[in-house]
């Protein structure tokens, strides 16, 4: 069974997200072994300078990366990746779980990812040009890899 670990940076607050996140997790238990790990968020005032933030970054970058062993498949989540429809994730992630990789995906904090962690990926994965909330995007993620589980398994779920 496929190891998936989701690096996040922060913590979900709102119950709501937490319910749909528990609700994700469950329903991806019969494909997968998930684990979410929470790294932590350094906090960002009102108007740091760009050397500030990419300080910030690269602190929020070494602790995604301790999390991230050398045989890990790593998406990261980002405005400027690739798009994908759902059947091609499928095929994306049943590739993986063909080469016997652990997946990991990535959602940085709310200045993005730190360069290293972004070189440390093999892939980038873009939702959309919108920016979410990143609470929000923990879910939608969620969601997506358990409907690609469904396609790649021939379950319904993808209409």
């Amino acid at each position: 069974m496929m190891k998936i670990k989701c690096l996040c940076v922060g913590k979900v607050k709102e119950k709501y997200f937490k319910a749909a996140l528990a609700e994700y997790q469950k329903r991806l238990q019969a494909y997968s072994k998930l684990e979410i790990i929470e790294c932590p968020e350094e906090k960002a005032p009102e108007g740091l300078s760009d050397l500030e933030k990419e300080q910030i970054l690269e602190k929020e970058g070494q602790g995604i990366l301790q999390h991230i062993k050398d045989r890990d498949q790593v998406v990261v989540l980002a405005i400027q990746g690739e798009m994908v429809d759902s059947l091609k994730l499928a095929k994306k992630i049943g590739q993986w779980e063909m080469e016997g990789r652990d997946l990991v995906f990535v959602i940085g904090g709310s200045f993005g990812l730190s360069q290293s962690v972004e070189e440390r990926a093999q892939w980038a994965w873009s939702f959309s040009p919108l920016t979410f909330p990143h609470q929000l995007m923990r879910v939608l993620l969620l969601e997506q890899v358990y409907r690609a589980f469904r396609i790649k398994n021939g379950h319904p779920y993808h209409k």
